[in-house]
């Protein structure tokens, strides 16, 4: 099913849905500006995995739905049983803004991983650097999915520059700016 998107891109984050006792998303395309229920993501969590050392229980990106030189489209869908939301806070549950912004890293990481120009050697990976400019708009609560946009505004060597921007039903929650440098994880 296809829905045409309105001239100015608006994100309408999908929800998840449980079939088969796996939680499937609606993908989003923004090269195509529509959404599509039935496309494949562009990159799945095993493939996230292949770029960025982060696991269990701190991989805080599903899936990637769009991935282009220099920006990125990436979800997380926080399931209420996140052991997170257990303590911040007890009976009201609130998604750590710290962690947002770790997701809009991660998906920074992924998509410097990602480029094809070399930027990332052999034995390397993408590290946070720098966080400036943060912005929180709105509390996140259990069961949003979470849309990370970020985009590579800049890079000087082995320095990249990103700007993000998250998002739960279509509102910007969060926002930063941020840079990852290229090193040696040991």
């Amino acid at each position: 099913m296809n829905k045409q998107c309105p001239r100015r891109l608006v994100f309408q984050p999908p929800r998840g849905i449980l079939c088969d006792g796996l939680v499937r998303y609606p993908t989003i395309s923004l090269t195509d500006r529509h959404f599509s229920e039935s496309a494949v993501p562009a990159l799945t969590r095993d493939q996230i995995e292949a770029l960025i050392p982060h696991r269990d229980p701190f991989l805080w990106i599903d899936a990637v739905d769009e991935i282009e030189e220099s920006r990125i489209v990436a979800r997380k869908w926080l399931s209420p049983e996140l052991p997170v939301f257990q303590g911040h806070y007890p009976g009201q549950p609130v998604f750590p803004g710290v962690l947002l912004c770790e997701i809009a890293m991660q998906a920074g990481a992924t998509l410097i991983a990602r480029r094809g120009d070399g930027s990332v050697p052999a034995g390397k990976v993408p590290v946070a650097t720098r966080l400036n400019n943060v912005k929180f708009r709105q509390i996140v609560r259990p069961g949003a999915t979470v849309v990370a946009l970020v985009e590579l505004t800049d890079r000087a060597g082995q320095a990249f520059f990103l700007a993000g921007k998250l998002q739960v039903d279509g509102k910007t929650v969060a926002q930063v700016e941020f840079a990852c440098a290229i090193a040696d994880p040991t």
